[in-house]
């Protein structure tokens, strides 16, 4: 960011490709949007601003997550300094909100939180076994918060923990996408309140559960056909061809006695 001659702050060309980008991935998907779609919505007269800034995709989607978490680190930090003074440094519930609760403050000036939609797909890309490893060096509070939970859950294996981690990841994105799309307050009663508590509530519980070595068996159908890979793209090739000749299938008219 930089200051005009007036003493506004105005956002420089970087910046404003990050927010485009992070909105256009969040819509569209970070494999189903061009860079010059990109470098367009961030008022770029350059299409190749993007690589000029950036280099890669991959790399401006790091850049994403990075910015973002450098922005959220001052709520943290205040977070954390007052779980240290109420003594609660070891309390899960404390570092869980420390971990999630400053998300609720990425919105833009029309109250829409795109990182939520750009997290949840940046999440998926993730193929971290260690706890808290989302790809990049995280920024110092997060870090702490991070080493201070995988303590209490010391009783979990590393890669069982990083699992629930991004597990917990998307219970959280789930209601902060409902929060944001309005979603929430249709047709019931409860208030955002109530229902981040109760998130928050199922986070805790589902992260710092035992761990079951030894899983119990499923009890699943034996009789039900799972269709294999091979079966599908056959079925789904028949429909398509079904359609391209304007008729139903040969087995569906042996069937249709019409």
């Amino acid at each position: 960011m930089v200051r005009s001659t007036d003493g506004a702050t105005r956002l420089d060309g970087k910046t404003r490709i990050i927010l485009a980008a992070e909105e256009l991935f969040a819509a569209g998907g970070i494999e189903g949007v061009s860079l010059r779609q990109i470098a367009a919505r961030s008022g770029q007269g350059n299409h190749h601003a993007v690589q000029y800034h950036f280099g890669t995709r991959e790399a401006l989607v790091q850049a994403i997550f990075d910015y973002r978490m450098l922005q959220m680190e001052p709520v943290r930090r205040r977070m954390l300094a007052a779980a240290k003074a109420a003594g609660e440094m070891k309390d899960a519930r404390t570092l869980i909100e420390i971990i999630f609760i400053p998300q609720l403050f990425l919105v833009d000036a029309d109250g829409n939180n795109h990182y939520a939609g750009f997290l949840s797909q940046y999440l998926q890309r993730s193929h971290g076994s260690r706890f808290g490893d989302f790809g990049s060096p995280l920024p110092p509070v997060l870090e702490e918060t991070l080493r201070l939970l995988r303590e209490r859950l010391d009783y979990l294996p590393e890669n069982i923990a990083q699992r629930r981690l991004i597990t917990a990841c998307f219970m959280f994105l789930n209601i902060l996408t409902s929060y944001s799309e309005g979603r929430l307050s249709n047709g019931t009663d409860e208030d955002f309140e109530s229902a981040l508590d109760d998130t928050i509530e199922q986070i805790v519980t589902a992260t710092c559960s035992p761990y079951r070595a030894q899983p119990k068996r499923l009890h699943s159908p034996t009789s039900v056909h799972i269709p294999g890979l091979s079966e599908v793209i056959q079925s789904a090739a028949l429909s398509v061809a079904a359609s391209a000749r304007g008729g139903p299938s040969k087995a569906r008219r042996k069937r249709d006695p019409t």
